[in-house]
């Protein structure tokens, strides 16, 4: 549907389950497109990031495991973005932080591998309300296993409102396939990867081309475990030139990943891992 020149809404997704609400799909890359949406100009309340599942720790009450998952509480909505790799860590370290599984409202699932959905049914069997909102490249028989818990589940392809000032990239790389979550906050953009298989950079030069804004928080999974120092150091080097103010990598980033962001970043540098959480 042309709603004005140059802009273009795709407002069909392919929905299985039982969703009875389409969400918004954002094919052409504007910031225009945003302002035809839903959200327009509306400025987010506080915006709570708590890190639920990681395999570095934070607040020694709780248990690590290699996997990620984080807790998005914005505009009264309860958005889980992974699940780590198994259940019973990311109930026990929920439920230790105060959260209750019954009080998540959307599943966001950043790609196949199991050390970010093997959660997944442990949160369903708890609340089969939840709209699991997943890349349709997930296979079959996954989604079928969604809806024998009774929950719905949404395909993602392209960019996507999943709700009030949080979205999905959509789909990102040619080999893994994963989707990263886009939090419209009052002092920026704030981006969550999973593991960052298409590239940390792609990911928040994707971000930025489909929303023309500020960056301010990276936060997640920068997939650089092993990569030698000069690797690391261009990759900073292209964040920063993105205008990316804050990081914060953790699961699958690295120790050394850490330490040189640590050092280049300085105080904009934020020390997470399970347990930990932002305010904005």
């Amino acid at each position: 549907m042309v709603l004005s020149v140059g802009l273009v809404v795709i407002c069909c997704v392919l929905v299985r389950g039982r969703v009875s609400k389409t969400p918004k799909r954002l094919e052409t890359p504007r910031k225009e497109v945003l302002e035809k949406s839903s959200m327009k100009e509306k400025e987010t309340g506080q915006v709570k990031l708590t890190i639920v599942y990681d395999n570095n720790l934070y607040d020694e009450r709780l248990r690590t495991g290699w996997g990620f998952g984080c807790l998005v509480e914005v505009d009264g909505k309860n958005i889980l973005f992974d699940t780590g790799a198994d259940s019973p860590t990311l109930l026990a370290n929920m439920e230790t932080l105060g959260i209750d599984p019954k009080e998540i409202d959307i599943l966001v699932l950043s790609h196949i591998h199991g050390d970010h959905v093997g959660g997944v049914w442990g949160v369903l069997e708890a609340n089969s309300k939840v709209t699991v909102f997943l890349p349709q490249s997930f296979p079959a028989s996954f989604k079928e296993k969604i809806k024998s818990y009774g929950a719905d589940f949404v395909d993602i392809f392209g960019p996507t409102e999943i709700s009030s000032a949080v979205f999905s990239t959509g789909e990102l790389g040619d080999g893994i396939k994963e989707q990263s979550l886009v939090v419209k906050t009052k002092r920026g953009l704030v981006i969550i990867t999973g593991c960052a298989h298409p590239g940390v950079v792609n990911i928040v030069k994707k971000a930025k081309e489909l929303f023309g804004e500020k960056i301010y928080l990276v936060l997640g999974g920068f997939h650089l475990g092993g990569a030698s120092d000069s690797k690391i150091l261009g990759i900073i080097k292209d964040l920063k030139a993105l205008g990316v103010q804050k990081s914060a990598p953790c699961h699958c980033s690295g120790d050394r990943a850490r330490e040189l962001f640590e050092k280049e970043f300085g105080d904009d540098y934020l020390e997470v891992g399970v347990g930990k959480e932002i305010r904005l």
